[in-house]
């Protein structure tokens, strides 16, 4: 109890005030943080070229796979939620890795094959943003090239240099302890998802504009457009 005490702590009937039931540090989320993060989880990147997916797969196919996934988003986030605690929902032994939840639920080789799937895929992951975040950084290098140069220019510009400055930016994030606890991370990210909602629906409006305005000029200016998108397309062609 003194020990407690000297912590700032009381005991309470329910336990110790200020802790959870786990020994930690009583939680604080609420509907709204937990909205924020289900955000930052679910909109990535990817939204900004869900349209174009969308766009390939036709009317009929696109809205079918959109909710395809949107259901198989919600049965895994309802199968997350129930292995959180092992046996009572509310007052079971938590499990706060997916370790943790393999090894209470199924056990034995299963937890070492559910870690080398994490390793996998986090692995793969690194990688895939290494060599976007590359490919973004050579396509603004090559779109200032056309525009000083012209579009007749090759602006050959090499991914390497920006593999490493992302790769090394990646290594000292990484030494950082509890960086996934500051509390402001998720508010940035959060922000950044909506960033990359609005891009798309701002890409996606202008092309629509720009579809309603050709059909209204004459053949000749038609063809000079799509002379212009063209070598738009081939300035944009390391996407």
């Amino acid at each position: 109890m003194d020990t407690f005490v000297g912590l700032g702590l009381q005991q309470t009937h329910d336990g110790i005030k200020g802790l959870d039931d786990d020994g930690r540090i009583s939680r604080t989320g609420t509907v709204w943080t937990s909205s924020a993060h289900i955000i930052t989880a679910v909109i990535g990147s990817g939204v900004l070229s869900l349209a174009w997916a969308i766009g390939q797969l036709g009317w009929v196919a696109g809205p079918i796979v959109m909710i395809l996934f949107a259901f198989v988003i919600y049965y895994t986030s309802a199968l997350l939620a129930d292995c959180y605690r092992t046996g009572d929902p509310m007052t079971g032994k938590r499990n706060y890795t997916y370790s943790d939840a393999v090894q209470a639920y199924l056990g034995g080789m299963k937890v070492k094959i559910c870690g080398v799937v994490q390793y996998v895929n986090l692995f793969g992951v690194a990688i895939g943003y290494t060599i976007a975040a590359s490919i973004s950084m050579m396509a603004i290098r090559r779109s200032n090239c056309f525009h000083e140069k012209g579009h007749q220019s090759p602006c050959h510009i090499s991914s390497n240099p920006y593999m490493i400055i992302f790769g090394v930016t990646q290594i000292i994030f990484s030494q950082i302890p509890d960086f996934d606890q500051i509390w402001w991370l998720s508010i940035v990210a959060a922000v950044m998802s909506f960033t990359y909602s609005s891009i798309g629906l701002a890409l996606e409006s202008s092309k629509s504009l720009q579809m309603v305005g050709l059909r209204k000029v004459s053949p000749s200016q038609h063809r000079s457009r799509n002379a212009d998108s063209e070598n738009l397309a081939k300035s944009s062609s390391i996407w």
